[in-house]
C-alpha cells in the first residue's frame, strides 16, 4: 500500500468517528509529499526526521506532528501493512511562558470604533452591529466565546437585566445580572433583529440568519485588531486574542474593586461564580495580571485568606447563591 492510499483510508476512518481531522489530514499529506509517496513499508526513521526537522518548526509543532505520525504508523503496523518503525526520540516540551493580553479601555474603544470599517464589505458574513454587540457582550460579561455564541433570545431577560449562560462544561450554566449599559445595547440590537427572529433562535447570527461559526468570528477579530492598531510589544509570540476580553473583564473588575477599597475575600469568589469558574484558584490567577501599582493594596485587602476559607463565610455563601 502506498502512503497516499494509507493516509486517505486513515483520514476517512477518523472522520467516520466524528472527528473533523482537517489539520491532521493536511500534515499527513505534507509528509506524503515530503517522502514522494513511498510504499508504507519503505518509510524509514530518516524520512520521519527529515519531515519533523523542517525549517521554522517550533517544539510544540514538532511534538504534535510526532504524535500524529506515531498514531498513524501504529494503525498500519497493527494491520500488517508496515514493519515496526522506530520513531525519533520525542523532544521535551518547551516551557510555557504564555501570558494573556489585557486590553486597556482605550484599546477596547478602538476595537469598537474599527468595527464599522472592518465589517463594511459585502463579503463579510457578520454585519457591523452584530459584531459590535457581540464584542460588548463578551467584554461586559467575561463569558467564554462559545457561551456568547450559544446565547438564544429566551436567554436574555431585559426586564430583569439578567442573561442565562448555558454551558456543558463543569456545570458552568448560570444566570447573571448585566449592567444598564449592556442592557440598552442588547435592547437596541434585539429590536433591529425583530424581523428575522423566526429564522434562527440564536441571538447572534450572520447576515443570512444562521449561527455564527466560531472560526469566522476569530478570523474577523484578528483583522479588526489590526485595523484598530492593537499589537503586543512585549516580545511575546502570541498576538492579542478575542478570548483575552474575558481576562480583561476580570482584571478591570479587580482593579475597580481595589480603587474602591473592596474586600477581595468577598469579591473574588463572586467573580468566580459570575464567570462560571470551577474553583477560586482559577480566578485568583488574574491578580497577577492586575497593574503592579496596586500590589500594596492586593497584599493588604485580603490578609485573612490563609487563615479562613471563603466557603466558611455564611454571608458570602448567601451572597453567591443570590447571584
Amino acid at each position: 500500500m502506498r502512503l497516499s492510499d494509507g493516509i486517505e483510508l486513515y483520514v476517512g476512518r477518523k472522520r467516520s468517528d466524528g472527528l473533523t481531522f482537517d489539520r491532521a489530514a493536511s500534515n499527513l499529506r505534507s509528509f506524503c509529499n515530503n517522502v514522494n509517496d513511498l510504499p508504507l513499508d519503505f518509510i524509514t526513521t530518516q524520512h520521519v526526521l527529515a519531515f519533523l526537522n523542517g525549517p521554522h518548526t517550533s517544539t510544540t509543532t514538532w511534538r504534535g506532528k510526532h504524535s500524529l505520525l506515531r498514531h498513524f504508523f501504529e494503525f498500519w503496523m497493527s494491520r500488517g501493512e508496515m514493519p515496526l518503525l522506530l520513531l525519533p526520540v520525542l523532544r521535551p516540551p518547551s516551557p510555557q511562558t504564555f501570558v494573556p493580553y489585557v486590553y486597556t479601555k482605550a484599546e477596547i474603544h478602538a476595537l469598537l470604533t474599527a468595527v464599522r470599517v472592518c465589517q463594511k464589505y459585502d463579503e463579510c458574513a457578520i454585519d457591523a452591529q452584530t459584531m459590535r454587540t457581540f464584542l460588548l457582550t463578551l467584554y461586559a460579561t467575561g463569558a467564554l466565546l462559545s457561551e456568547i455564541l450559544a446565547l438564544r433570545y429566551e436567554d436574555v431577560d431585559l426586564k430583569r437585566a439578567v442573561i442565562t449562560i448555558r454551558s456543558n462544561r463543569f456545570s458552568r450554566s448560570r444566570r447573571i445580572p448585566i449592567s444598564q449599559d449592556l442592557r440598552e445595547v442588547l435592547r437596541t440590537y434585539m429590536r433591529s433583529r425583530r424581523g428575522d427572529r423566526t429564522s434562527c433562535a440564536h441571538l447572534f447570527v450572520t447576515k443570512i440568519g444562521s449561527p455564527i461559526p466560531d472560526w469566522n468570528l476569530v478570523k474577523r477579530f484578528q483583522k479588526l485588531r489590526k485595523i484598530a492598531g492593537i499589537a503586543r510589544h512585549d516580545g511575546a509570540c502570541y498576538q492579542p486574542r478575542m478570548h483575552d476580553l474575558r481576562v480583561t473583564f476580570a482584571v478591570h473588575r479587580i482593579t475597580s474593586w481595589i480603587r474602591k477599597g473592596a474586600d477581595l475575600n468577598r469579591m473574588l469568589p463572586a467573580l468566580a461564580a459570575y464567570m462560571g469558574k470551577v474553583g477560586l484558584a482559577s480566578t485568583e490567577q488574574y491578580l497577577s495580571l492586575t497593574p503592579e501599582r496596586f500590589r500594596k493594596e492586593l497584599d493588604t485587602l485580603s490578609p485573612g485568606r490563609a487563615r479562613k476559607h471563603w466557603r466558611d463565610d455564611p454571608k458570602l455563601m448567601k451572597f453567591l447563591e443570590e447571584l
